[in-house]
């Protein structure tokens, strides 16, 4: 999902209706108050922001996301009237990816936008997930839910870790067996439902994401 946070309403309606019809998903708001809210509810794949807006200003609203675990890396474009060289380093300066002066084709903004999501994707090696509310992160053994931390055991952590590294595809629960807990483990596949029934119940709504697939195993779609 793509968040443009805009209060010129005529703005805010022409790019989310161009982002929609080349097949993104976008949201628009007026207010920063509005654009928190839907964050809460589901992260942004990429940010575009305007600088004066009512509230609070589109730069404060950068340094919140950058210092957020859960969206210090999303792409973050900046949309505003302000053109001078200055404004564009401090925007660059504070972590914004790109910088976008007004007025603006509606062609180039696309462009820029797959740029940042290409690049996004390209550069990411799958040491962080984001997938709406949940956060994961395996280098600093990190799980966020909207925000909030949640606390795994290594084997729970293990088994997220690794359904999220193969998102889409079917793990059965011998191969989450073999991998997590090894060849040797004297136990039952049992033990893996167990450990995805205590894992979804800690991951409270971002639980819904861990699918059962009958008489398969599970995955994350």
């Amino acid at each position: 999902m793509i968040y443009l946070v805009e209060d010129d309403a005529n703005i805010r309606e022409l790019v989310i209706y161009t982002l929609r019809q080349s097949g993104l998903k976008a949201e628009g708001f007026e207010r920063p108050s509005e654009f928190d809210r839907a964050c809460r509810d589901c992260l942004p794949r990429l940010v575009l922001l305007d600088i004066m807006l009512p509230e609070e200003d589109g730069l404060s609203i950068l340094r919140r996301l950058r210092a957020n675990p859960s969206t210090k890396k999303t792409p973050v474009m900046m949309l505003t009237a302000k053109s001078s060289e200055y404004d564009k380093v401090v925007g660059l300066d504070q972590g914004a990816d790109d910088y976008l002066p007004k007025p603006f084709g509606m062609m180039e903004l696309l462009a820029r936008v797959k740029a940042l999501l290409r690049r996004a994707e390209d550069s990411s090696d799958e040491t962080e997930y984001v997938l709406d509310e949940l956060y994961v992160c395996p280098e600093k053994h990190t799980v966020t839910v909207n925000g909030e931390p949640v606390t795994l055991t290594k084997k729970e952590f293990d088994i997220l870790q690794m359904l999220l590294e193969n998102r889409g595809i079917v793990l059965s629960r011998d191969r989450l067996l073999n991998t997590i807990w090894g060849y040797d483990f004297d136990g039952e596949n049992r033990t893996v439902d167990v450990h995805i029934r205590t894992l979804r119940s800690k991951l409270g709504e971002a639980g819904a994401h861990i699918e059962t697939v009958r008489g398969v195993g599970y995955r994350i779609s």
